[in-house]
């Protein structure tokens, strides 16, 4: 593995960190309170993954986040902070306890990284709430990882955010994060091998396509006679192995499948995991510079350059998908503008993944200060790309025509830090992993002039590529 350029400070200066932890403890004792101390480090090159993969626990809430397009990827492992909510109010409460969060961190860093100030790492749910009480994920979880680690353009840093009381050991702490730094510099020449399991070993339980068609025909007469311009449908494919689904080997393998899509885990601490390759960005902010995607309209891609341009070329001149396409543009600029940003329309393109193609539009903004990414997200979710419009009745007739929980699928996912900076997705071509089961989803969207066969086509289409990775 190529040595990072940029400079490792895995030797800690261990009487510069323990002078600096002793004055907060001598404070937290003075004022009777604690403080949260982040304390950031450039290290040698590695594999966040890996990390995951050596530290994660059952029992420990983790995320993990990879744009490979964009040479990054991060990894978040255990909380020192959480909140696990349900709700109307769930984007309002999680925004409060960021910043009350942040209000109690001291920041220990001498960089100026991307990824060197503490993450909070964010999922929520497509609905507020659960019609199914089983559903094993909240409708919002936020967390403050105990420890963050990221690559970014060829650096690697480490974070550990902890603790300090009046009561606190500091050698501990200290000891602690040596010896994790220790497991990780192991870990830096180490890379994953890439391993397929044989697919005839799983037990496939394939819902039936027949109940999927039949909603389909009737939103389309729905479409017609009423407000209702566009749904997304969802459809699952239930799948058991005989063995524990490998969460490293599946994730590596949706990372070398899909390397332009944004490869995504999270966990509950409960032994669940959802998983998956998405190719949609829902909102990401750099230095008050947002950007946002309008994707919708699909097309397969062909076998040969011949068929796949005559697909691409069917795609951008179809008047369904260009219709369907624009009402996911029109949306996100008037809920952007209602914010009172000033959305700029970039030039429309084609977004072509390993399977399929979509209709494109970046959109991008500048955001001021006093509007927090998560109102923006709030206003945002759900887009047209995945509910429909309008949206209100498109959630409700969701609600009445899928029989299972959506959960966090076609949801926003992502993290925030405390400039401002963030990245969320919608989570879709995804899937929830529970020891030798998963569950994956996919969707459509039905607008006038929509046929039940393709659309489930097209679903059965993401469903496959989302398959072939699962090991």
């Amino acid at each position: 593995m190529t040595i990072s350029p940029c400079r490792s400070h895995t030797f800690i200066d261990y009487k510069y960190l323990n002078q600096l932890l002793l004055e907060v403890q001598q404070n937290c004792r003075r004022h009777n309170y604690s403080k949260i101390v982040s304390i950031s480090l450039e290290i040698g090159l590695v594999d966040p993954l890996l990390v995951l993969d050596k530290f994660n626990q059952k029992n420990t809430i983790n995320f993990y986040f990879e744009n490979r397009s964009n040479g990054e990827a991060i990894a978040a492992i255990d909380t020192v902070d959480k909140l696990e909510i349900f709700g109307k109010d769930r984007f309002t409460k999680s925004e409060e306890f960021i910043k009350n969060c942040l209000k109690n961190i001291i920041p220990i860093s001498h960089q100026n990284q991307t990824f060197a100030l503490p993450h909070f790492f964010c999922t929520f749910s497509f609905f507020d709430h659960h019609e199914k009480a089983d559903y094993p994920f909240p409708a919002a979880t936020v967390f403050l990882p105990c420890w963050q680690i990221a690559v970014k353009n060829n650096c690697c840093t480490l974070v550990m955010n902890t603790i300090i009381n009046s009561s606190v050991n500091i050698t501990k702490i200290l000891d602690n994060l040596q010896r994790h730094l220790e497991i990780i510099r192991s870990l830096n020449n180490h890379s994953i091998n890439i391993h397929k399991f044989p697919l005839n070993l799983y037990k496939k339980i394939t819902k039936n396509g027949d109940k999927f068609k039949t909603s389909v025909a009737s939103v389309l007469e729905i479409i017609q006679s009423s407000h209702l311009s566009k749904i997304v449908l969802a459809d699952t494919l239930d799948v058991s192995a005989n063995h524990d689904f490998n969460l490293l080997q599946s994730l590596n393998n949706l990372r070398q499948l899909h390397p332009n899509c944004y490869i995504f885990s999270t966990s509950n601490g409960k032994g669940q995991n959802f998983i998956g390759a998405s190719p949609e960005r829902l909102i990401s902010i750099h230095k008050q510079q947002l950007i946002t995607d309008a994707l919708a309209g699909s097309a397969p891609r062909g076998k040969t350059p011949i068929e796949d341009a005559a697909n691409a070329n069917n795609l951008v001149n179809s008047t369904k998908e260009k219709h369907e396409h624009k009402l996911v543009l029109d949306f996100i600029t008037q809920h952007l503008s209602q914010l009172g940003l000033s959305p700029q329309v970039l030039a429309p393109r084609l977004r072509q993944l390993s399977n399929i193609q979509h209709l494109w539009t970046p959109i991008s903004a500048e955001v001021p200060n006093n509007i927090h990414p998560l109102q923006i997200v709030a206003k945002l979710h759900p887009t047209p790309a995945v509910a429909g419009a309008a949206r209100g009745i498109a959630c409700a007739e969701i609600r009445r025509y899928e029989s299972f929980e959506r959960g966090l699928y076609a949801a926003p996912l992502g993290w925030i830090d405390g400039e401002g900076n963030c990245e969320f997705i919608v989570g879709i071509r995804s899937a929830l992993i529970d020891g030798n089961y998963a569950r994956l989803y996919a969707g459509a969207g039905i607008v006038a002039g929509s046929d039940p066969e393709k659309e489930f086509a097209e679903v059965q289409l993401k469903l496959q590529a989302l398959l072939k990775a699962l090991v």
